[in-house]
Parts: structure tokens; C-alpha cells; sequence
């Protein structure tokens, strides 16, 4: 276990970005093995996603194929497109022919503000999207990379972060990219809203315990934290979207306040389904699968409470936004990282 989202098996995860020149942006998709199901749950007051309605449960396609997040507002919706091409190539999608290459790729995606960080015209594109796809791999970056390069979160840095668990022999893993109006540290003491959820001290900090002089850093009041949670459980549509409302919990624990009117907060939940839940014979099989589904959304809560401190612990500072280290120079409890 490395603690993090490919920690399931098969899922891989890919950025691309550029900074620099007035640029301060990227895309970070999640690739996902065949027979993925997926859902996804959005609180926010001001979403910006795409083939989200694919994913009610009560509608067609099952499968999900990536999940593409980016920075660049509504414009970075374009990255997905090249996420769609990278795998049209490989014929990987929904087939709707004879032809092995006759498939449309099921590639649901949200983005996250950050266009004050770049000059405008300066955001994701197709090609963006594809080159993730080529940099996809078990192991990634976390921190001022991908959709997280020009996120914010209050007046810090944001960026990317992952986390995992195992509970009942599944393996839950998550990926956030950390961008929200609200805070995710208490500017009293320096600890993060989230940080007792830490397990077998992976942050690897002595908390400062002190109040940090931040920077007049004018607040923005269009953000966005968006991310996926990922088990191997053989779970249905319907139970990935409880897995995504319970991952929402998560986020509502690592920052304050969330869920609010400027943000569009959005979790993708999927399923690779390589390991059954579990058959319950019997008048209370039912009531059995849903409270091994219960602990899987506890976890759920959980490691995307934890992958949302790793995204604010590893940014680093970038475009005039300082990271959280850069005000609290914390020092090391000689615990093990994220292990990216």
C-alpha cells in the first residue's frame, strides 16, 4: 500500500500542466480498467462538469472509462476531449458496433477555477487532456501538479492529494484537487481542519500549534474542489453514488466552510468491481450488502479527508499564493509521506 488512489488495482492516474510565461495551469484524468461502474455526487453551488446526467443511476451506460479533472473554469471541460481521442485510439469505450474500433469512451469530468493564475486565454485544451493520458501511471506527483497547479484553497496554495485505506479486505483510495473558498487550516494554530484524521503518522509534521502571518492574498470567490474515490468493490451505479455522497463528508470535514454557493464541489465515486461485495442469503440479505456498503463509505469519508491535507501539505507555492509550508515551516515527526 503506497496510500494512495492506485493503490486499487488497475486505476492509474496521468497530469499534464504548464507554468511559467503566464501560465499556471493542468488536467489530471483517471484511468480506469474495463467494466468500471461509476457515479458521481455534486454540492457545490456553482459546478462546471461534464457527462455528469451519464452517471444518474437510473440511466444506460454503466461503465465508466476516465475521469478527467482540469483547471480553466468551463473552458478546461475541453481537456476531456482529448482524453476521449487517447483512448478512441486504443479502443477503449462503450462499443456500438461490429468494429473493435466502433466505441465512444465514457470520459465524465469537472473542473476547477483557477484563471486568475494565468493570463487569460491561458488554460487546458484537448491536447492537455491527452498528454495525461500518456503520462498515466501507478505512480504520480501530488502537490502543485495537474488540475491542482493553480488551485487555491483560502488564502494558500492548493493542489493535488491522494490517500488510501483497506477495510474488510477492499481497498478504498482517493485523489483531490484541493480549491475552495473556504479554509482547510486553522489560521490559530496552523493545524489542518482535517488533520486528525491522520493514520499512522502519513503527514509526517510536528503541527506548529501557532498562528501563521499570511500574506494579503485577496480572496476568490470562485473555486472548486473536485476529486474521485475508488474501491475494487463489484458495486452498482446506485452504490456509487452513496459512496460519493459519503466522500462529500470528507470534504466537508478538511475545509470551512464547504459546499458553499461560489463552489462547485464535485466527487466522481467508481467501482472496478474485481472483488464481490459479498452474496447475504436470506429476508435480511439486503439489509447484509448494505452495511458492508456502509463501511466502505465511512472509508470513503475518511481517505478523501486525508488526500485533501496531503494536497495542501505538498503544493508548493506558485503565481503569488504561498503554500502552507512557506507559513508554517513545519517540521519533520520522521513519520512516512503520501508515499508518492
Amino acid at each position: 500500500m503506497d496510500n494512495s488512489i492506485t493503490d486499487v488495482a488497475g486505476v492509474l492516474v496521468g497530469h499534464h500542466e504548464r507554468t511559467g510565461d503566464g501560465w499556471a495551469t493542468g488536467t489530471t484524468v483517471v484511468l480506469l480498467p474495463a467494466g468500471t461502474t461509476g457515479s458521481v455526487d455534486g454540492r457545490g453551488g456553482a459546478p462546471g462538469t461534464r457527462e455528469t446526467d451519464l452517471l444518474v443511476p437510473e440511466n444506460l451506460v454503466q461503465q465508466v472509462d476516465a475521469v478527467c479533472l482540469s483547471g480553466g473554469s468551463a473552458y478546461g471541460l475541453a481537456a476531456a476531449d482529448g482524453v476521449l481521442r487517447w483512448l478512441s485510439e486504443r479502443n477503449r469505450g462503450l462499443r456500438i458496433g461490429q468494429g473493435e474500433h466502433e466505441v465512444v469512451p465514457i470520459v465524465p469530468g469537472a473542473v476547477l477555477f483557477d484563471l486568475p493564475r494565468s493570463d487569460w486565454g491561458n488554460r487546458p485544451d484537448a491536447s492537455f487532456g491527452y498528454a495525461a493520458c500518456e503520462h498515466a501511471a501507478v505512480d504520480f506527483a501530488v502537490g502543485t501538479v495537474g488540475a491542482g497547479t493553480g488551485a487555491k484553497v483560502g488564502q494558500l496554495k492548493g493542489g493535488i492529494g491522494t490517500a488510501s485505506a483497506e477495510v474488510d479486505g477492499f481497498t478504498v483510495g482517493a485523489l483531490a484537487a484541493v480549491n475552495a473558498a473556504g479554509d482547510a487550516v486553522d489560521q490559530r494554530t496552523g493545524v489542518p481542519y482535517a488533520a486528525d484524521h491522520e493514520v499512522a503518522g502519513e503527514f509526517g509534521v510536528v503541527w506548529p500549534n501557532a498562528p501563521g502571518v499570511l500574506p494579503d492574498v485577496a480572496p476568490t470567490d470562485l473555486n472548486t474542489t473536485i476529486g474521485v474515490v475508488a474501491v475494487d468493490a463489484d458495486l452498482t451505479k446506485t452504490e456509487c453514488r452513496r459512496l460519493a455522497v459519503a466522500a462529500q463528508d470528507g470534504l466537508a470535514r478538511a475545509v470551512r466552510p464547504a459546499h458553499t454557493m461560489f463552489d462547485g464541489d464535485t466527487v466522481f465515486a467508481v467501482a472496478t468491481r474485481a472483488r464481490s461485495l459479498g452474496t447475504f442469503e436470506g429476508p435480511f440479505g439486503p439489509v447484509g450488502r448494505a452495511a458492508a456498503l456502509d463501511r466502505l463509505c465511512t472509508a470513503a469519508a475518511e481517505v478523501f479527508a486525508r488526500a485533501m491535507v496531503h494536497g495542501v501539505l505538498a503544493a508548493t507555492s506558485l503565481a503569488g499564493l504561498p503554500a502552507y509550508r512557506d507559513v508554517w515551516p513545519v517540521s519533520s515527526s520522521g513519520s512516512p509521506g503520501s508515499g508518492q
